[in-house]
């Protein structure tokens, strides 16, 4: 279906994206720091499954709505930065469990509850979506095969590489909710600091362009 030359050429690339520091990132050590290493892995693992429902929308065209419609490109973003402002608004006013730590959540929350969240702020980012909608077709040759399938394996190579890169980032970066817990100006502030960054990124999806 691909040559080894193309898919060789898209691994590349795509760790050449993955060192420019953009959202999904950000969100990765941020939910690290906050909540530890399973979280930030989880959060990875949301991003994820979020970028593969892209890949599915770009494979079956329907994210070429985006790119055509501005009505639904802008439903989408501010669905999109809606989500993310409820979330650090909602970081911000949350009691901490003690003075100096941030609350502990339940397993299932942390659980689930972070997978969750990162899979709806990754879907609901339209850039995501037109990012793959532009970036996979240049891989895709009708003439190699179904390009249905093309889009697929292209798309989990590029999950598969993401979930591995946030995976390695919630391990570096581990150390750091060790010493945000050791600190107790930190642990108070945390939570405040964890919806500053959420309010942040919200207003930037909010104010993006198509």
């Amino acid at each position: 279906m691909f040559t080894l030359s193309t898919l060789s050429t898209f691994v590349m690339i795509v760790l050449g994206l993955f060192l420019i520091p953009g959202p999904a990132v950000l969100l990765t050590a941020t939910r690290t720091v906050q909540g530890g290493r399973k979280a930030g892995v989880m959060t990875g693992l949301g991003i994820a499954t979020g970028d593969f429902i892209h890949t599915i929308c770009a494979a079956v065209g329907l994210s070429a709505i985006l790119l055509t419609s501005a009505l639904a490109f802008n439903v989408v973003k501010f669905a999109g930065a809606a989500y993310l402002l409820y979330l650090g608004i909602r970081a911000m006013l949350e009691k901490q469990a003690e003075p100096g730590l941030p609350k502990v959540a339940t397993a299932a929350e942390s659980t689930f509850g972070t997978y969750g969240q990162a899979i709806l702020v990754e879907v609901l980012n339209p850039k995501t979506a037109l990012f793959f909608l532009a970036f996979l077709p240049q891989f895709v040759h009708p003439e190699q095969g179904t390009v249905f399938y093309q889009f697929l394996v292209l798309g989990l190579i590029f999950v598969l590489l993401s979930a591995i890169y946030t995976t390695f980032i919630a391990i570096s970066v581990r150390f750091l909710g060790r010493l945000i817990k050791r600190i107790s100006w930190i642990g108070r502030w945390s939570g405040k600091l964890v919806g500053v960054i959420y309010i942040g990124l919200g207003l930037k999806v909010a104010f993006q362009s198509r």
